[in-house]
């Protein structure tokens, strides 16, 4: 089926962890061991911890966050788990640990973060350099075996190869691409739904991974076909925001759907409504209904159907 696609970026406000974080990440350089060595030793270098997916942040005196950095000097050691990020227009060289815990800062305000809470605080660099920390700390741990042969695998290009002594095979950094999508009726209704496992009254986007041989385009029909029974027809994409959780990418879209009635699967959505923009307002403002909220590109999605920031629910008390 051929699909009318066009790309833009629209949306009010920018898309958390997708925002440009001026950090060249240098690939040209993971396989110099020289010159990583001295990038590591140079006295401008900054260095932070990633445990589990979080780090540690702490406000600035400026009123910000910011991820706690150290000098590679200051930095805890580490045999193999060291991970060059990028350098910044200034020449500094950015590198994260991967650790089993992050260091005890009991005495400061620190504080350990992961992205959902700490990709709305740090600036468009910080979060950049976090993203892409987490995103291969996940997949360090998850992959420390050879798919072909089963033996251990070690850490190669400064954290972005595992290479396999057993049988020579080189293994990369897995990103699974999902399609997120904000559908409208011929009322410019918005198709909202909530997964099983949500609290009542939560209601986001229809979201789903693109399957193997299959277009981005075909995947927007296909989920929003399986999980709410709605055809769609016209697709129009709209940007796309890194999700390491565990490794996603998930690509925004619009579409526009040719079928109203609603059949939900019952497996993952529980239920999907359409919502006009005055019904959306008058649920959130009433707490019966929870929209998207946090980093996710789901909100700015139907932020940008809304055209203009979300009412805030009241509350009472």
């Amino acid at each position: 089926m051929e699909v009318p696609v066009s790309t833009h970026t629209e949306s009010e406000r920018p898309i958390s962890l997708a925002a440009p974080s001026g950090i060249d990440r240098a690939a040209h350089h993971r396989l110099d061991e020289a010159w990583l060595a001295a990038a590591w030793s140079h006295p401008s270098t900054r260095v932070f911890v990633v445990s589990g997916g979080q780090v540690l942040i702490d406000d600035t005196p400026d009123g910000g966050t910011a991820i706690v950095m150290t000098p590679a000097f200051e930095a805890p050691v580490t045999e193999t788990h060291r991970y060059f990020l990028g350098t910044d227009e200034d020449g500094v060289r950015y590198f994260a640990l991967q650790k089993d815990s992050l260091p005890g800062r009991m005495d400061q305000s620190a504080r350990p973060a992961g992205l959902r809470e700490a990709g709305m605080l740090l600036s468009a660099r910080d979060a950049g350099l976090m993203v892409h920390a987490v995103a291969l700390e996940n997949w360090q741990r998850m992959h420390r075996f050879c798919s072909r042969c089963g033996e251990r695998t070690v850490v190669a290009a400064a954290g972005h190869i595992r290479r396999c002594p057993g049988c020579g095979a080189e293994h990369y950094p897995r990103t699974d691409p999902a399609v997120i999508m904000l559908v409208t009726d011929d009322q410019d209704r918005a198709l909202l739904g909530r997964q099983v496992h949500w609290p009542e009254g939560r209601f986001s986007t229809l979201a789903g991974f693109v399957e193997p041989g299959e277009s981005i385009e075909q995947s927007v029909i296909r989920e929003v076909w399986e999980e709410a029974g709605v055809k769609v027809g016209e697709v129009d994409y709209i940007a796309s925001q890194p999700w390491p959780f565990p490794y996603s990418l998930m690509l925004g879209f619009t579409a526009r759907a040719v079928t109203f009635d609603i059949t939900v699967d019952g497996d993952e959505i529980q239920e999907a409504r359409w919502f006009s923009r005055d019904d959306l307002r008058t649920a959130i403002e009433a707490g019966e209904v929870l929209p998207p909220a946090g980093i996710s590109i789901a909100a700015r999605l139907v932020e940008l159907w809304y055209g203009k920031p979300l009412p805030k629910p009241v509350t009472t008390g």
